[in-house]
């Protein structure tokens, strides 16, 4: 399992990037570390008032290059060669020079999707949540949550556009179907959505506690928080959620990520389509196919 970098081993790298102390002397110009990419918040719209935001970036195909050559002391060889490397490094599962990448997400999406997201241990979290407070660190990850005890929620919930009853295979998953009255449904969930959040407000005015206030109010509420990933935990993410196996909310943040994924490495992203890729999405299958076919041309 991958692990995140020592804070300690962190502030140090920091600090050699200012030049605190350390050798002013300059290496090679193929093994200077790339600097981190300020995005002016390249935006994917998802569900219906959610996003994800691109807002910083560090190291790229290139950045995964240098790390994988810089112990031979050399660096980027070519696009030609560059491309070679990044597809031997992931099909033969030398997967720590993708660490090296670094995307840092703002993402806004209902609750209940958070929580699934919050599985993928490795990453960092920064929260503007509602669910509670508190750092929690394990497997190399760190969660630091701001919590809807500190703050009044607004009146943001996530409404379907179409309802699905269970998979008739897949216990756990959903699936379209006829059946189902489609208005019924979307009337009893805006009746909650209204109910819950007047009953929060009543609380608050009533002097309780934000943070027990917060109880009455549904997983459909929207939430926002911080993820930064390196490109070896985004694929594993994308492997994972933008699978049909996956609910169909998360698999659309996952789309989102991709999109984001594939601009700033293209390289890498179509090594693992090629390597990796084994999950069922059209959009993704679509890519993969059109990669084969364009590779079996002579």
């Amino acid at each position: 399992m991958t692990k995140s970098l020592p804070r300690r081993q962190a502030g140090k790298i920091q600090n050699h990037r200012r030049g605190g102390g350390m050798s002013t002397q300059q290496p090679p110009p193929n093994t200077l570390a790339p600097q981190p990419e300020l995005i002016a918040e390249k935006e994917v719209q998802v569900l219906d008032l959610g996003f994800v935001r691109l807002i910083e970036f560090m190291g790229g195909d290139l950045g995964v290059v240098r790390a994988a050559r810089v112990s031979y002391g050399t660096g980027s060889k070519g696009e030609e060669k560059d491309r070679k490397l990044i597809a031997y490094l992931i099909k033969h599962e030398h997967m720590t020079p993708f660490e090296h990448a670094i995307f840092k997400f703002h993402i806004k999406c209902p609750i209940f999707v958070a929580r699934q997201w919050f599985r993928h241990r490795i990453g960092s979290y920064e929260l503007g949540s509602f669910e509670g407070s508190g750092l929690f660190e394990a497997s190399g990850s760190g969660i630091n949550e701001i919590s809807g005890r500190y703050v009044e929620v607004p009146d943001e919930f996530y409404v379907p556009n179409t309802w699905r009853a269970p998979d008739s295979k897949n216990k756990q998953g959903s699936q379209a179907t006829p059946q189902l009255d489609q208005k019924k449904c979307h009337a009893l969930m805006e009746k909650h959505h209204q109910q819950s959040f007047s009953i929060y407000r009543q609380l608050l005015e009533a002097g309780v506690a934000r943070e027990m206030a917060r109880m009455v109010l549904p997983l459909s509420l929207y939430t926002q928080f911080y993820w930064t990933a390196n490109a070896r935990s985004l694929m594993n993410f994308i492997a994972l959620r933008a699978d049909a196996a996956a609910q169909w909310e998360i698999q659309q943040y996952a789309e989102a990520i991709t999109d984001l994924f594939a601009q700033k490495m293209p390289w890498t992203w179509e090594s693992f389509l090629s390597f990796v890729w084994e999950g069922s999405n059209p959009n993704l299958n679509a890519q993969k196919q059109k990669l084969l076919e364009i590779s079996s041309i002579p």
